[in-house]
């Protein structure tokens, strides 16, 4: 069993290398661009709120292989090129994750006192200044479980990228069937990888969950 990763440890490490970069990028990209969304969604500004909601509503009601396959095959012939397959993983993976941001982080925005806000505008704050220093600090605190879910799903979500020439972890069963390697206990130390991933996520969850229960 052993010696499936063994001998074939340079696949598995370049390629869960790679998911995590995937993941990181993603991650990072998808956090900024969802919040910035969200302040769409709650903006006294009826255009940007309908910006917010057209993006969410769609990307959210969109298969995530649907926009892979968009940005890797549409968009070159849309005059968008992407310097390669990978860059088009990253593109893909965060404006399908940055809707559930989004979402996530308005729902933080909505557990915040409205007299907080009010009392903010009172003093002359603008909406920028009263979400960036009085709203999001507070609605980060409570919504860390929630978003954790959020990353988890996208660290799984890296493996579409598999079906579209990027060399992560999903790619790695159908290299070691061409390699003749057994596939079951292939299989079995791509879930171990993913849950050596997983884990350091779901730990934070659960800290976050307890620390907001103690806080209630």
């Amino acid at each position: 069993m052993l010696s499936v990763l063994t001998e074939n440890w340079e696949l598995f490490r370049d390629g869960f290398w790679t998911t995590i970069k995937l993941f990181v990028i993603s991650g990072l990209l998808s956090l900024a661009i969802g919040t910035v969304l969200a302040g769409f969604r709650v903006s006294p500004v009826p255009a940007l709120r309908a910006i917010g909601t057209g993006y969410v509503n769609t990307l959210r009601n969109t298969p995530l292989t649907l926009v892979f396959a968009f940005l890797v095959f549409g968009a070159p012939k849309a005059g968008l090129n992407l310097p390669n397959f990978f860059w088009s993983a990253v593109v893909a993976l965060t404006v399908y994750t940055s809707a559930f941001v989004c979402e996530v982080v308005r729902s933080g925005i909505n557990t915040v006192s409205p007299g907080q806000s009010e009392a903010a505008r009172a003093v002359g704050m603008t909406f920028v200044q009263v979400l960036g220093i009085v709203v999001l600090p507070q609605a980060f605190r409570a919504i860390v479980p929630p978003l954790t879910s959020v990353m988890i799903a996208l660290l799984k979500n890296t493996t579409i990228a598999a079906g579209f020439s990027v060399l992560e972890a999903g790619a790695i069963p159908a290299v070691m069937a061409e390699r003749g390697q057994n596939q079951m206990l292939t299989l079995v130390w791509i879930t171990v990888g993913f849950l050596i991933l997983i884990m350091p996520l779901v730990m934070l969850q659960r800290w976050a969950e307890r620390r907001t229960a103690v806080a209630a």
